[in-house]
């Protein structure tokens, strides 16, 4: 696979049937740049979002027995210069939870960070934190946390989201209801839940709330806020192992019961590690995911017009095999770009295609070659002012690395 991005070739949506040969605009064919990451040495656990200033990249990086979380923003074309979050001895760093930087978009562009924390020497148990900044990150307030169980287990991989009215609410996998292992390397035993809470424009917190009582335990979930509401999409566990993607709806101040998007049958007994992603645009919503039912790697999307109340059939993304670890950004004309890890002949690629709600797909762009720490990363993409940024760690250079698209 090749290591530089090439050009993304790209389909129009369609409300028609599907074209009997795929339509690719000249349009389509951005502009690639590699770009110089602002990440510095000995860095990983990339994160990307994106406002309407631009887009942030997160990371972490170690020095010692020391981990500095920090961000840039790039607007303009430019990244600015690297700012702190935190730096902490007692980090709780994981591969696939990854710690994340984000502007809200109300008037003061407030800046809200998340990370994870240790409760003690035992890895089995940590804190979700989080700080605002309303200075443009230069200050952060005190830590605070969105979960008052006290309980020494895992409470992570959030997804943040923003409300009408409101700066901000959020979900995350709540561990309040299991026992930690003896031995930190152990699962813990008992139920995952995936639970939530709000903010109100002071930072008082709102609610904190049970959504699914028995779900995956380190599958990361995913947000997204549509003109009808919130949408969140997280891998279920059912009573006999089956582990299929579900969403659930804030509506009228309540969550709706949980729902699969489709019916995969993926039955394993362990978590894989493997969460979908999601975007809005209106009351359009795609949902990208992976499975490994009947023991074969895929991604797929799916497309709902309803604010995510029900979805299409599933379209496949990948093109031989797939280790997962989707990523999805939704444009303006309701077609989505997914990216994910490409998995055959034993070599992995970061990869990337977009995908109309007809089913029509552009070709596959390789972004870059994975294959060393394949098994150990999760990608990211985000878009804003007519860019499309990539993140990921790199093997070789111990290093996040970063391209970028230059859309049209």
């Amino acid at each position: 696979m090749k290591r530089t991005l090439a050009a993304i070739l790209a389909l129009g949506a369609s409300c028609a049937a599907p074209p009997a040969a795929p339509r690719i605009p000249a349009e389509w064919t951005p502009a690639i740049a590699a770009l110089e990451s602002p990440a510095g040495a000995a860095s990983a656990q990339p994160q990307l979002t994106a406002s309407r200033d631009g887009v942030i990249l997160s990371w972490l990086e170690n020095a010692g027995s020391q981990t500095s979380f920090k961000f840039a923003e790039r607007a303009g074309g430019a990244w600015s210069e690297p700012r702190l979050v935190v730096a902490r001895d007692d980090f709780f760093a994981n591969w696939a939870d990854l710690p994340g930087v984000a502007r809200l978009r109300g008037e003061h562009g407030t800046i809200v960070a998340h990370w994870l924390q240790r409760t003690g020497e035992r890895t089995s148990g940590y804190t979700l934190q989080l700080a605002t900044s309303a200075d443009d990150g230069r200050s952060w307030s005190s830590p605070f946390s969105p979960h008052h169980d006290g309980t020494n287990t895992q409470h992570g991989f959030a997804s943040l989201f923003e409300l009408p009215g409101a700066p901000l609410g959020l979900v995350w996998l709540d561990g309040r209801q299991t026992t930690p292992a003896q031995d930190p390397d152990d699962d813990a035993v008992g139920e995952m839940t995936l639970r939530s809470a709000r903010y109100d424009a002071s930072w008082h917190e709102q609610a904190d709330e049970a959504i699914d009582l028995r779900v995956c335990d380190c599958c990361p979930t995913a947000a997204a806020a549509t003109d009808d509401g919130v949408v969140v999409a997280f891998r279920n566990r059912s009573a006999d192992e089956v582990r299929d993607i579900y969403v659930s709806r804030l509506a009228g101040g309540r969550w709706t019961e949980p729902k699969a998007v489709h019916d995969d049958g993926w039955k394993i007994d362990g978590c894989p590690v493997n969460g979908p992603a999601i975007g809005a645009h209106g009351r359009d919503v795609a949902l990208a995911w992976f499975t490994a039912a009947h023991d074969e790697g895929r991604a797929f999307v799916a497309f709902s017009h309803d604010a995510g109340a029900t979805f299409t059939a599933p379209i496949r993304v990948d093109e031989a095999g797939a280790l997962g670890r989707v990523d999805l950004e939704m444009l303006g004309d309701g077609s989505a770009l997914v990216s994910w890890i490409e998995l055959a002949n034993r070599r992995a690629a970061f990869m990337v295609r977009r995908i109309a709600q007809d089913g029509s797909r552009s070709a596959a762009v390789a972004i870059a070659d994975v294959t060393s720490n394949r098994s150990t990363m999760y990608p990211r993409m985000a878009s804003a002012a007519g860019e499309l940024i990539f993140a990921w760690p790199d093997a070789e250079t111990l290093r996040v690395r970063t391209a970028v698209a230059r859309l049209p």
